[in-house]
């Protein structure tokens, strides 16, 4: 099994293709949707449950089988049918054509897989096992989910906002670091999970005038 090089990828107005439409698939494409991307599916039929994206448009389904053609002009394929022979048609013709490639649940058949993820608004945490034990990702994902409340959805948000200020009002690299490292490391994280909210600019204000 190889060593796995860990990365997140911008598919936002970017193409990709999904090869299958049980609810595997589905499951995928949700995924891929969410993240911005153009999808476009290949399978005779598909989940009732992606019948809202087909309808605004978020999903373009090719109705029929899989043909080597359809890899052209996407930057990401995923396959996820229950025909093995299909399964290693996409991955070789993928492959051939330097487009990263996953085969759901067949590690061997996979130029990058799909780790398990933990999500808390702009939080995005990976678990891999490089394919050993996706089970095992589960588990740590489920004591992940219970450490990593939605206040770290709010957090997040609340820095991004400070971090915007600091830079327009601090031109100094160093000094902008000290104030964003010091803010990050208080105590209000907790204060957010105790139901306090917070605005950017009180915040730095009190960050600065320490």
């Amino acid at each position: 099994m190889p060593k796995f090089y860990p990365m997140m990828m911008n598919l936002k107005e970017r193409h990709c293709l999904v090869v299958g439409g049980g609810d595997v698939a589905a499951r995928k494409i949700e995924m891929l949707v969410s993240c911005g991307a153009k999808v476009k599916v290949v399978a005779p039929e598909i989940d009732h449950s992606l019948k809202p994206l087909l309808e605004n448009g978020s999903v373009n389904h090719l109705k029929g089988e899989y043909e080597k053609s359809q890899i052209d002009g996407v930057v990401l394929v995923i396959a996820g049918t229950d025909n093995e022979a299909v399964n290693r048609a996409v991955y070789e013709d993928a492959s051939s054509k330097g487009v990263p490639v996953n085969v759901v649940d067949v590690p061997d058949l996979c130029s990058f897989i799909v780790p398990s993820v933990v999500e808390r608004g702009d939080l995005l945490i990976a678990i891999s096992t490089s394919g050993k034990s996706p089970a095992f990702s589960k588990q740590i994902r489920k004591e992940l989910q219970k450490k990593f409340g939605p206040e770290y959805a709010e957090m997040l948000k609340l820095m991004g906002e400070v971090r915007k200020l600091v830079i327009e009002a601090e031109p100094n690299l160093d000094k902008r670091m000290k104030i964003l490292s010091e803010i990050a490391n208080s105590d209000i994280l907790e204060r957010i999970k105790g139901g306090e909210t917070f605005s950017a600019k009180k915040v730095l204000e009190t960050a600065v005038s320490k």
